[in-house]
């Protein structure tokens, strides 16, 4: 049995001359394949300190790289570059022996703190020692260009390329590159490391880490306080080191007429796949979903297939895993066109949930969006519609973060008042953290 499984939910009925099929595809990772507990160290080298993990399985090799923002902003207050220099010491503390890491000082260009070079070091009790010494001693200067601070990052990591490669990003600004220039940075980047991004304060633009996060697989959120830094770096780090793979894709076969509307990741984040999309042939098309460790997450996929007579049953899609290049255990999508309307306006659970998650998702920040374009109208209809729609779903920590900007009289109805004093911080956290949907109870 494969460390990886695959599920389908859905409602395969549809009505007469019915051409949309939906399914939520549930992936799960249970460890590591080629070895009792999970996926085997594509390097094929053994652990780097000579001692076995505790499972008994091999490691894979893993690469590290943080990006720090130490512009001058970052001394104003002082408090930002001293706890940012906390939270990259705790980080490093995090590495497990053998991570290969290096640490990027990001102002208008970049270059390294540790190590003395463009290269990345395995880590070891003496190397996180002197990367503590030369992070506590980084000092703010100068401006920024995050597009700079990736470049580093994709050299650092190409250095290893066999290995699991991640990188963390934290910055306080907006970046002073042409839009132009960071955008190609980030192309450059797809499919070389994942990205987590985290703005601190309130002068960086959620859109351009959303760009980075969103294309590098990674996640965006925003830091409300200096103080929570060590707590968020320290969990960032602990998920990326417990990656075992970022070689899995999913790949979706339709048949002759049939294509993909769209799929994408639905828990534990919403994010369109489509970016990563790679087609092979005429039926196959691959999308990259990043680095795994042992979790699971769900995927929406929309077919749109031919009208068939009633009583036909069709297969509309096929989805496999790709793993290292090889196709591994593999689901169907079914379509059956009934005129019997019980069946066919029967909505699967598991669907209907995600959808509305996306619909909280996109009523969210188009409200925000309008609130900030001065639509107070427009604002108030989407952000109660978002309110609305968290509490039927249960996704408690959305409905929490809206009423930071909103007056919620009535959830149920949707009824809500904009607030007229909200800070700027707690708009950023509702926006960044969004697309963050709560998971379907199976």
């Amino acid at each position: 049995m494969g460390a990886f499984t695959a599920e389908v939910y859905q409602n395969e009925y549809l009505p007469p001359g019915g051409t949309d099929v939906h399914a939520v595809v549930t992936v799960t990772s249970t460890g590591r394949p080629d070895s009792p507990h999970g996926l085997a160290s594509r390097a094929g080298t053994p652990p780097w300190d000579g001692t076995p993990p505790s499972d008994g399985s091999p490691r894979p090799e893993l690469v590290e790289v943080l990006l720090l923002d130490c512009s001058g902003s970052m001394a104003n207050p002082p408090e930002k570059i001293a706890q940012a220099r906390r939270a990259t010491c705790a980080a490093i503390d995090c590495l497990p022996d053998g991570v290969w890491f290096a640490i990027v000082r990001g102002t208008g260009a970049a270059s390294m703190i540790y190590p003395d070079g463009p290269r990345v070091v395995a880590a070891t009790p003496a190397t996180r020692e002197q990367a503590r010494r030369a992070v506590n001693q980084m000092e703010p200067h100068g401006g920024t260009a995050i597009g700079r601070w990736l470049d580093l990052a994709r050299a650092l990591t190409g250095t290893r390329p066999q290995a699991v490669a991640h990188a963390l990003l934290l910055t306080d600004g907006q970046n002073g590159e042409l839009a132009t220039d960071l955008a190609a940075a980030v192309a450059a980047s797809r499919g070389r490391f994942q990205c987590d991004c985290r703005g601190i304060g309130i002068d960086w633009h959620v859109d351009e880490l959303r760009l980075i996060a969103t294309d590098l697989l990674g996640t965006v959120d925003a830091i409300g306080s200096p103080d929570e830094l060590v707590a968020d770096f320290t969990s960032v780090i602990a998920t990326a080191t417990s990656r075992a793979t970022d070689r899995v894709a999913l790949r979706v076969w339709t048949p002759r007429g049939a294509k993909v509307g769209f799929l994408r990741e639905v828990s534990p984040t919403l994010r369109d796949l489509k970016v990563e999309a790679t087609t092979s042939d005429d039926h196959n098309v691959d999308y990259l979903t990043g680095a795994w460790g042992t979790e699971s997450r769900d995927y929406h996929l929309n077919i749109r297939v031919p009208a068939r007579p009633v009583g036909t049953e069709a297969l509309a899609a096929r989805v496999s895993l790709v793993i290292d290049g090889r196709e591994t255990s593999q689901t169907l999508v079914r379509a059956v066109w009934t005129d019997d309307e019980t069946r066919s306006t029967r909505v699967s659970a598991a669907v209907a949930h995600y959808t509305g998650q996306a619909e909280l998702t996109a009523s969210v920040l188009r409200g925000l969006e309008a609130r900030q374009s001065g639509d107070e109208a427009t604002a108030t209809l989407l952000l109660g519609r978002g309110a609305q729609l968290a509490l039927a779903s249960g996704n408690e920590d959305t409905y929490r973060l809206l009423q930071k900007v909103v007056h919620i009289d009535n959830a149920t109805t949707g009824t809500v008042r904009l607030k007229k004093n909200v800070k700027k911080i707690d708009e950023m956290v509702l926006d960044t953290r969004s697309t963050r949907t709560l998971r379907v109870n199976r």
